[in-house]
């Protein structure tokens, strides 16, 4: 089973595809990501925890 299905590959078994929505959600859930961990960093110096 593979992690990525490429163009020429005719299986199933795969879980991301190379196209527009798995890129744009990767990216989008990065982004989620940054932002959540800038505001805990952003958070904890604010209320002095570090």
């Amino acid at each position: 089973m593979s992690l990525i299905k490429e163009d020429d590959e005719k299986t199933r078994d795969y879980i991301l595809q190379k196209d527009k929505t798995t890129k744009s959600t990767t990216l989008f859930v990065a982004i989620v990501l940054i932002v959540l961990i800038v505001g805990v960093v952003l958070s904890g110096l604010y209320f002095e925890w570090f």
